[in-house]
């Protein structure tokens, strides 16, 4: 993925979501060849020359200041996500200065402490959204990562390669959207990752709804919310989400999902977790893949 495309795509896909009157700008008369802000319009409001803009665009801005970086956020109203991405896109870390990546394992504190979460189904994602440890109770809400392959314990994977998962996010295609906005974002945070690209490229050649998705150039942090589950044992969930950073883990986030107490999402939880408790933890310990993704 060429970082100067990246860029160039990107500021022209927050251009398009935005029309003049949308920025105090009054509307011109006639079509316009092309939809949102003109790049004209946009440097007019962002204080800078169209030559500016321009050579910006085309990914020759390597000296852009901060302060023009930010006007020119302001005015495409991106969000904190956003803000991140076009400034990594902007100023890339040389390959030279990239340490080099290091195999992705969780720590076993962390393990124990997932473990230990009763009643509270939990795991933890790193680079690309590799799927790195989990609970029993995470286990048998999502899928079986224990018997999957290496490269199946990956969010972006499962939604758009795993039959299972359309089936069991009632709103497939908001998860899907996220997921595919957090790639998006991973695309700027580790620039030549040999492994995303090559998981980039497989989800566009396999799916018509991921390359859909990915054409949004849409970037977004993993955060907290709600998801609608549809279990094939416990049936209809609603299971608010909560994403924790492990800051001796910078690329790790440990992700938990919880029911409102008293209501019937807890107590089909509470059901799973009385059947998971039956079977075997399959923690990451006993399947090797799941301690050290297989990409680096």
């Amino acid at each position: 993925m060429d970082q100067r495309t990246e860029l160039s795509e990107f500021l022209r896909s927050r251009r398009a979501r935005l029309q003049p009157e949308d920025v105090g700008l009054a509307p011109h008369g006639g079509r316009r060849r092309v939809p949102g802000l003109r790049r004209e319009e946009l440097a007019q409001l962002a204080g800078v020359s169209v030559a500016y803009y321009i050579r910006l665009e085309q990914g020759r801005g390597q000296n852009v200041s901060a302060a023009v970086l930010d006007s020119i956020s302001d005015v495409l109203r991106l969000t904190r996500a956003e803000r991140s991405h076009l400034s990594h896109l902007v100023r890339p870390v040389s390959r030279h200065q990239r340490p080099a990546p290091r195999p992705q394992r969780i720590r076993p504190a962390v393990q124990d402490l997932i473990d230990a979460m009763d009643g509270v189904p939990a795991y933890v994602v790193g680079r690309r959204l590799d799927i790195l440890g989990w609970n029993r109770l995470a286990r048998a809400l999502l899928g079986d990562f224990a018997a999957m392959r290496p490269e199946e314990r990956n969010m972006g994977w499962q939604l758009f390669r795993a039959p299972a998962a359309r089936e069991l996010y009632a709103d497939w295609e908001e998860k899907a959207s996220h997921v595919v906005a957090q790639l998006r974002r991973d695309v700027g945070r580790f620039p030549g990752d040999p492994g995303l690209r090559a998981l980039i490229d497989g989800l566009s050649a396999e799916s018509a709804d991921f390359r859909r998705i990915w054409a949004a150039h849409d970037v977004q942090d993993k955060g907290y919310g709600r998801k609608r589950l549809t279990h094939p044992v416990v049936g209809p969930l609603s299971l608010a989400y909560e994403t924790l950073a492990l800051p001796a883990d910078p690329d790790q986030q440990l992700v938990t999902y919880h029911a409102e107490p008293g209501s019937a999402s807890a107590r089909a939880l509470r059901r799973l977790a009385e059947r998971a408790a039956e079977q075997p933890a399959g923690r990451p310990a006993e399947q090797p893949a799941a301690r050290a993704s297989s990409m680096p």
